[in-house]
């Protein structure tokens, strides 16, 4: 009879700790599912506030495009020259010769040409250049800037600024040409009203060292200078 009672009571003192064991992890599972509860709550309040904060701040940019005039939207390059004359760069033989050669238009923006380029490095030259030179420095990527007597001062002082500090380009009179002021590239030309025509902005925008370039990178320096 003891024996029996005594097994009873360690049966009832090993159930009593397994219940207290149970309770423990029950009371510490709960907690940790409390406390991540709250954790995931507080980043998801300082994750909504910090977007809202940011989106607060964020420039509406539709809104300010559309209060900006188009010619600001716009590059000078976007869209088509009005004017602009093109030759077939297929057709414009790059041939380097020593003799004169007789082109078809005036300025020449192609075709033979002499194995020396025009510095073309901003240059403004004074006196007009032989355009067998002139039309190699094309070939090499360059705008070619020409005038007459019938442009302004003002005007020829302007382009003169612009291509004084632009690489890739010169500058010259030229006597016998259509208009007062053109802008020849390799294949190109437009006539334009004057240094404030946008068409000046897109055409060296378009044509310095661009697509139409023959010999793109070729250098612009160590060839004929101004007499």
């Amino acid at each position: 009879m003891s024996f029996d009672r005594r097994t009873r009571i360690e049966h009832m003192r090993t159930a009593d700790r397994s219940r207290e064991r149970r309770n423990r992890v029950l009371a510490i599972s709960l907690s940790v599912l409390v406390v991540a509860g709250l954790v995931g709550f507080g980043s998801y309040l300082v994750l909504d506030k910090s977007e809202a904060s940011a989106k607060a701040k964020e420039p509406d940019v539709q809104a300010e495009d559309a209060k900006a005039p188009e010619p600001d939207r716009k590059k000078p390059a976007d869209g088509p020259i009005e004017g602009l004359e093109t030759w077939d760069a297929k057709k414009l033989t790059r041939n380097h010769v020593t003799t004169p050669v007789t082109y078809p238009m005036k300025p020449p923006v192609g075709g033979d040409h002499n194995p020396v380029w025009m510095n073309c490095d901003g240059e403004v030259y004074k006196k007009a250049i032989p355009d067998v030179n002139a039309v190699h420095s094309l070939e090499h990527g360059s705008v070619w800037v020409t005038y007459t007597d019938k442009a302004s001062d003002a005007d020829v002082a302007a382009l003169a600024e612009r291509v004084g500090r632009t690489p890739y380009s010169l500058m010259s009179p030229y006597e016998g040409q259509a208009g007062a002021i053109m802008l020849s590239a390799w294949g190109n030309q437009v006539t334009v009203d004057g240094a404030e025509d946008p068409r000046v902005d897109q055409f060296f925008t378009k044509f310095v060292q661009g697509a139409q370039t023959p010999e793109p990178g070729a250098a612009c320096t160590g060839g004929l200078g101004a007499s």
